[in-house]
């Protein structure tokens, strides 16, 4: 159980990245993380069965990249709200997801060459082992990458335009094309991370995202509980770290047999709820602390 939740949590852990960039760095609601990462896992499964796994997580990043592009555009050009503009985006993927799919809504990968096949048969560790392997590598890199970008020149005017976009624009940034690289960024993470779960699960299915936001949201906000929000790196570490905690709590309300396995979707929502009441719920006690604080003193 807590090698499968590991294992789950590391390779979730780059949706959770994605999530966090557009959630807490550029401070947009971004619905569009669903379709992105079916198309992720679409544009991966199809290329494994081409025999290009390697070459299919590239692709699925940069198709995640092109999703991004498309909410962004809609939000800055079209001036749609950012919530309604990645609810269209993801309603389009939808038919693009199929179409990728060869108008199927399942594919198979397990008579095919994935990324987890080719190491397992040239790494001397057992299949778990090597697939925590995977994920550790994955998110170390992808960390360490995002981590570097944020603290060069463009990425912190994505960090500045998510903070205070007025400033930016009275700087003569321009502020809509950091907004659409921002997105491309975070909707590749979560387009890499479904490419690299159809390789992982062995198989492409067409509502593969559904719920995925959920899942992210409760990765980043379980990290910041427990870590705090001291900067990106940091910010990043927590929503790796708060994917792994997040599997964890999965594996082990299920396990309890009190919840059966279709009980998932509550369980992750109820999980959210909870993670975004602590910081409410600790203000609200330390501003009754107070209170009596200065009662007990009058």
């Amino acid at each position: 159980m807590v090698l499968s939740a590991l294992q789950l949590g590391l390779l979730y852990s780059l949706l959770a990245m994605g999530v966090y960039i557009s959630f807490r760095v550029l401070n947009t609601p971004d619905l569009t993380a669903e379709g992105s990462f079916t198309l992720g896992v679409a544009v991966s499964a199809m290329m494994t069965v081409a025999g290009h796994p390697f070459l299919g997580l590239l692709l699925a990043f940069l198709a995640g990249m092109g999703a991004g592009l498309i909410t962004g555009v809609l939000q800055t050009k079209l001036g749609i709200h950012p919530i309604l503009a990645g609810i269209l985006t993801m309603s389009g993927l939808y038919t693009v997801n199929l179409a990728v799919m060869g108008a199927s809504a399942n594919v198979t990968l397990l008579d095919k060459q994935t990324l987890f096949r080719i190491l397992i048969k040239q790494l001397p560790f057992t299949k778990d082992v090597v697939r925590v392997l995977v994920g550790v590598v994955l998110a170390a890199a992808v960390l360490a990458v995002l981590a570097w970008f944020f603290h060069t020149h463009l990425g912190l005017c994505i960090r500045a335009t998510g903070n205070n976009e007025a400033m930016v624009r009275s700087s003569s940034i321009n502020a809509d094309r950091i907004r659409n690289l921002g997105l491309m960024i975070s909707n590749g993470c979560i387009a890499l991370c479904g490419g690299v779960i159809a390789q992982y699960q062995g198989y492409a299915d067409i509502s593969g995202g559904v719920g995925i936001m959920v899942v992210g949201l409760a990765s980043v906000i379980i990290g910041e509980v427990l870590l705090g929000r001291k900067g990106v790196t940091l910010g990043l570490i927590s929503a790796v770290a708060g994917s792994v905690i997040y599997r964890l709590i999965i594996a082990l309300a299920l396990s309890t047999n009190i919840f059966p396995t279709y009980f998932l979707k509550l369980i992750s929502a109820t999980i959210v709820a909870i993670a975004l009441c602590i910081p409410t719920v600790k203000e609200r006690l330390h501003v009754a602390h107070v209170r009596r604080e200065g009662k007990r003193r009058a």
